[in-house]
């Protein structure tokens, strides 16, 4: 489209009410009716977020010699999510924009780290389960890698001894989930990490979704699995903190065993007129307010507050289990995070999804099986029973044939 500019500007009042009945439209999520996208940990963390935000939205990430405040609130939140998934002193990290990018730069350093260490005579390749997230494939197709996806095995949980059957002298990274995106199911980490150790592989662990919940669901008493650094074989992670760690968008961390596999993802280039630019993630500018904004918002929760916003989390979680299991529901798997997907033996969830939509509902669906998908919120646990009140209404309308299936399902 094209559109030309104003000849003159507009009052900032007009300007504000136009794009507040612009989203008018846009999904409930204040509401608590959205289920992807949006984590909405409640007002209080809203306002940190927006005023730490603001605080160095001006400020570059880039410039640690110009804007030291930035570089010493990055490397605290790095320390604080290295201790959470088991890092020591000789581990470090980096925030990046979001899931993908630490996807990316943990490729990167995996594929360089290889090219030193390993006799790669073709493709490199990467193996990954057929449920790992596709950033991992728009990362491969940017540094032409190919991915292996493997089926998962019936668990829906990647399935180990096919993944080692794929390996071949040019894999250059093998990929576990914690959780998965479609499932919320944790992978067998410590068994891909076995596997790891016997072929010398990288093991990258895609925690984007869990990393900054699960430490805490387990501190609050639940029994999850070993998935990070404490497995010796994990070399890096990938934890998003605006997911579960509740800051602005967009952050996240990439986080390595060590400094030396951390070197490998540094860009650093000095062939060019301007001097020596070094970037430790795929953008240059970073921004100044989403680094702030984690900082401040992982100080103001601490641990107890964190433990209380995952366990109304979890709580929300076991709510919307038992109901939709009354419902007739299935559920995918066992669930012990924020994720759950359930489907249905009978009825077309696609069309139960449609009405849903209807009634203000935006969450995710699986293509298979075929499945109803939430990813909750903290304050998800005050809506609980009336998503299951509309869902309950939602089957008697198909149930009555009286609605059509969605389309495509897609995140766009």
């Amino acid at each position: 489209m094209i559109m030309k500019m104003p000849d003159k500007g507009s009052d900032w009042e007009e300007l504000r009410q136009e794009m507040i009945d612009r989203g008018a439209g846009d999904a409930k999520w204040r509401e608590g009716k959205t289920a992807v996208y949006v984590f909405n940990a409640g007002e209080d963390v809203a306002r940190v977020q927006k005023e730490a935000y603001t605080l160095y939205m001006s400020e570059n990430g880039l410039g640690p010699l110009a804007f030291p405040s930035l570089k010493q609130m990055e490397d605290e939140v790095v320390g604080m999510g290295l201790a959470l998934l088991n890092g020591n002193d000789q581990s470090a990290g980096t925030i990046t924009s979001g899931g993908t990018d630490s996807i990316t730069m943990a490729i990167k350093a995996a594929r360089d780290f290889a090219f030193d260490n390993k006799a790669i005579k073709g493709q490199p390749n990467i193996v990954a389960p057929w449920s790992a997230h596709p950033a991992f494939d728009k990362a491969a197709k940017l540094m032409s890698l190919e991915v292996r996806r493997i089926p998962v095995a019936g668990s829906l949980l990647a399935d180990v001894g096919a993944m080692a059957e794929s390996v071949d002298a040019n894999t250059i990274m093998l990929i576990g989930s914690a959780p998965s995106f479609p499932y919320g199911l944790i992978d067998p980490i410590e068994a891909l990490g076995d596997i790891a150790e016997q072929k010398d592989l990288w093991l990258h662990v895609d925690a984007c979704v869990g990393g900054y919940i699960a430490p805490f669901v387990r501190m609050n008493g639940a029994d999850i699995p070993p998935f990070d650094f404490e497995i010796s074989s994990v070399k890096s992670i990938s934890a998003d903190l605006h997911k579960y760690g509740y800051c602005a968008k967009g952050a996240s961390t990439v986080l390595f065993r060590d400094k030396t596999l951390h070197q490998y993802m540094i860009f650093d280039c000095d062939n060019w007129p301007g001097g020596r630019m070094i970037t430790p993630t795929l953008a240059g500018t970073r921004p100044g307010g989403a680094i702030s904004a984690a900082w401040a918002v992982m100080n103001y929760l601490g641990i107890a507050g964190y433990c209380e916003k995952q366990k109304q989390v979890t709580d929300a979680r076991q709510a919307v289990e038992q109901g939709v299991r009354q419902l007739g529901f299935d559920i995918l798997g066992s669930p012990q995070l924020g994720i759950i997907a359930f489907s249905h033996p009978t009825l077309d969830v696609y069309a139960i999804y449609s009405q849903m939509f209807a009634k203000g509902w935006f969450s995710g669906l699986t293509t298979e099986p075929k499945a109803l998908h939430l990813m909750l919120s903290p304050f998800h646990r005050s809506v609980t029973h009336t998503y299951l009140e509309d869902l309950a209404a939602s089957i008697e309308i198909v149930k009555a044939g009286e609605t059509d299936s969605v389309g495509e399902v897609r995140y766009s």
